[in-house]
């Protein structure tokens, strides 16, 4: 399973070391259990379904951790879908870094999304999962978090591209990256 949390370690919140965020799904049953990058990128095996797991994760890092964040679970089978259904090919390849996923709680269309952009974002996609180019970056764009959140009235969180291929690589065998 991949799990992504919500808007730790940044700007000093929700601080959290990936360490500990390990040996808390080790401690929960979970193997294999391994992190990418500080901002709350896991990977472990897990005989549950997704969903189920986010409320888990969620509950359990609460109880034991102190730490109050939202989880966003997928399946290997389901990143690997995300990876191929990606409507931005040429950006993936010529600007990674500028194209974001945004993983969602619940269902949303990436058009009620497009119809809030007031800049040069694009947003496409449905599910889950709604994919998001920045050609100017998002440091400059006003399409934030909060806004998507707003509009999409469900809760978010963004990877860039390269991330996500990064979590993608996962051994079928193992489940680390």
């Amino acid at each position: 399973m991949i799990a992504l949390l919500r808007a730790i370690n940044v700007a000093g919140n929700k601080m959290v070391a990936m360490s500990d965020l390990r040996e808390f799904l080790t401690q929960l049953g979970f193997a294999n259990a391994k992190s990418l990058l500080q901002s709350g990128n896991l990977t472990f095996d897990a005989p549950r379904s997704a969903k189920n797991l986010e409320q888990l994760l969620e509950k359990e890092s609460a109880r034991r951790l102190g730490l109050e964040t939202v989880f966003f679970v997928r399946s290997p089978a389901e990143w690997n879908a995300i990876i191929e259904k990606n409507p931005f090919p040429k950006e993936a390849k010529d600007d990674p870094g500028r194209l974001v996923v945004l993983f969602l709680k619940d269902a949303r269309d990436g058009a009620t999304l497009q119809k809030a952009i007031k800049g040069r974002e694009v947003a496409r996609g449905e599910g889950r999962q709604i994919y998001v180019y920045y050609p100017d970056g998002q440091g400059r764009s006003k399409l934030t978090n909060a806004l998507i959140e707003k509009t999409l009235a469900t809760r978010a969180t963004a990877r860039n591209w390269n991330t996500v291929l990064k979590l993608g690589r996962v051994d079928s065998v193992s489940g680390a990256p």
